[in-house]
């Protein structure tokens, strides 16, 4: 059998090392070809020489010529850059390109990827936030398949296995809460970085962790939802479920409703992503539903949770708005996290920059830049 050739990038965060993990468990079937990471030098030169990739890429080129002095003796090229980027996701000796650097980084490879013919494997919420209306066709138009690895969207994905030629009704897109489930405005005032990191089910990166916090991540998985399953923001619930166990549902026009779930645990989007349309054994703790004994669901609350509310106002304005809205996001969590504004200055930057935008219609990936840009000048 013929190994699996993967394109990793983001390899050195939360999605890319476990990824790593289910690799080594599946040497025999996965190969890794091209790895890419932000500035984390030390824990590339780990992966390099565990993996033996043809490419590295490192988005600094200070980082770069780092890993290159470290591993002069392996065969390993080094690039950086989104040049290096583009380089790793166009590798002629690959066949599927996990994306999960974090932001709209991801666009410019995801679009090149496509072109070459490259099956993608998708964790980076902001291509189809910000550009699904390129994305999308031009997937279509390469015949590439769009797996999805988020844990809500790969649920949905299963779900629909074998009831593609039936009609949605809505799709239930599950969310825990977060570590702020039921809390007031007030309460949330006072909020600490160290509060919101405190996520109760999953692990995940920094930013992905705030976002859960401010329900912002639940927005930006809606937008993605609609992109990837062809169905009106209208159409998409979300449900607030704290036990993580369904990862989420669709509902069609009988009523039924069918489901996903399993413990949480990224590593199972992941595998089945790398392996669709196969399921092989995973390692970990199975689903026990005595040990669960119940399973709850509870409506959010936008007026509290306002990153909800403001990210189905960009998408129903649509255009460069969703660019606005993650932009403006990506900006406030960094400050933060860097201790420079309280929880709730993340929903008035992202408001905020959000009045002031002029939208764009049907951005190119330029506009689309152009207003990412924008934001980071105004704010």
């Amino acid at each position: 059998m013929d190994k699996k050739r993967i394109v990793l990038l983001g390899s050195t965060g939360s999605i890319g090392t476990q990824t790593l993990e289910v690799v080594n468990k599946y040497s025999d079937r996965l190969e890794v070809t091209a790895l890419a990471a932000g500035t984390n030098v030390s824990l590339m030169e780990e992966q390099v020489r565990k993996f033996r990739p043809a490419l590295a890429v490192m988005w600094s080129e200070e980082a770069a010529a780092d890993l290159k002095a470290r591993i002069a003796d392996t065969d390993t090229k080094v690039a950086s850059g989104m040049e290096g980027l583009i380089e790793a996701a166009t590798l002629e000796e690959s066949d599927v390109v996990l994306t999960a650097v974090v932001g709209m980084i991801g666009i410019r490879p995801t679009i090149a990827a496509i072109e070459a013919g490259k099956d993608i494997a998708l964790a980076n919420k902001e291509t189809l936030v910000c550009a699904g209306h390129i994305i999308m066709p031009l997937a279509e138009k390469k015949g590439v398949k769009i797996l999805p690895v988020d844990s809500e969207h790969s649920a949905i994905f299963q779900s629909l296995n074998g009831e593609r030629h039936n009609k949605i009704a809505k799709i239930l897109l599950t969310a825990s809460g977060g570590p702020f489930r039921g809390m007031t405005t007030e309460q949330l005032r006072t909020k600490t970085v160290e509060d919101a990191l405190k996520h109760p089910n999953w692990s995940m990166g920094r930013k992905i962790t705030i976002d859960s916090a401010s329900l912002v991540n639940k927005g930006l998985e809606v937008m993605e939802a609609g992109w990837l399953f062809n169905v009106p923001v209208s159409k998409i619930q979300v449900v607030v479920h704290p036990q993580s166990i369904l990862h989420s549902a669709v509902e069609f026009e009988d009523g039924a409703v069918i489901g996903q779930m399993g413990t949480p645990d990224m590593k199972l989007p992941i595998q089945y992503a790398l392996f669709y349309p196969d399921r092989l054994p995973m390692d970990g703790k199975k689903l026990d539903l005595f040990s669960i004994a119940d399973m709850t669901f509870e409506k959010p609350d936008p007026d509290v949770f306002k990153g909800l509310k403001l990210a189905l106002k960009a998408a129903e304005i649509g255009g460069s708005m969703p660019t606005v809205f993650n932009a403006a996001n990506e900006l406030a969590v960094a400050r933060f996290l860097d201790k420079k504004i309280g929880f709730l200055d993340i929903y008035e930057t992202i408001e905020k920059a959000m009045d002031a935008h002029k939208t764009i219609a049907n951005p190119s990936v330029e506009e689309i830049l152009d207003s990412e840009k924008e934001v980071y000048e105004r704010c």
